[in-house]
């Protein structure tokens, strides 16, 4: 069966950045566009409730448990975003590749993905994608691309280099840009177990197209990134590493 999904979303619980849509909202949206699989991954915050669960599946979308951590080599240098799919609330504890490493033993279900890890900013993995590569099963081909300015080349490449599926996910704080970027999995049932080992024996099929540099990078997303600005400015939750 073809399974819609996108393995990177963000909602109004993340307690990191101002987003305007509730889980549920995101759910009946996902659900509108036809995904039959969506994972909540939350900044350092396991949001995934059953509740959301029991919501999606009534409307035909599998809820996958994620979140996104702050990583590093140490606990005080834990700034580098990864996402861990198929998670449990104890992944909010992991601050170190060494810690994500026994974490992956004792939860060999989990699916772990290098997101955007080549783009601009003190928050992707760059130098140390390649050092800790064992710990990931899949590189991200983020939305934030153009025809222009793609910093996605050098995932690509990497995610070829050491044979890993290089999947497009949306990555999303808003809504616009959900079923422009996304992941088809041919799996034999949808359930995070069937999905992620088709994921990693390639049945699956990206639908990517590139944003307008101008309107969509520059502009709207320099809207988000100003709201931002002023939304961390007034205290409204916690600060974003």
């Amino acid at each position: 069966m073809k399974i819609k999904t996108n393995f990177h979303f963000h909602t109004g619980d993340d307690d990191a950045d101002p987003i305007d849509y509730s889980t549920i909202e995101g759910i009946d949206r996902a659900a509108e566009l036809g995904f039959g699989a969506l994972a909540i991954t939350c900044h350092q915050k396991f949001a995934w409730t059953k509740e959301y669960a029991d919501y999606a599946e009534k409307k035909g979308v599998l809820f996958i448990p994620g979140i996104e951590i702050y990583i590093g080599e140490t606990p005080e240098n834990s700034h580098r975003h990864t996402v861990i799919l198929n998670a449990t609330k104890g992944a909010e504890n992991i601050r170190t590749f060494k810690e994500l490493s026994a974490y992956k033993h004792a939860h060999p279900e989990a699916f772990v993905l290098a997101v955007h890890p080549y783009f601009y900013g003190h928050f992707s993995l760059h130098e140390l994608l390649e050092p800790n590569i064992a710990l990931y099963d899949a590189v991200e081909q983020s939305w934030f691309y153009s025809k222009m300015f793609n910093r996605n080349i050098k995932g690509k490449e990497i995610a070829e280099k050491y044979h890993l599926p290089f999947i497009s996910t949306g990555d999303n704080h808003y809504l616009d840009f959900l079923d422009k970027n996304y992941c088809t999995v041919e799996a034999e049932e949808n359930t995070p177990e069937a999905i992620f080992s088709a994921i990693k024996a390639g049945k699956f099929e990206n639908t990517t197209s590139p944003c307008n540099f101008l309107f969509d990078m520059v502009w709207k997303q320099g809207m988000y990134f100003a709201k931002e600005y002023f939304w961390r400015k007034n205290g409204s939750k916690k600060n974003h590493v």
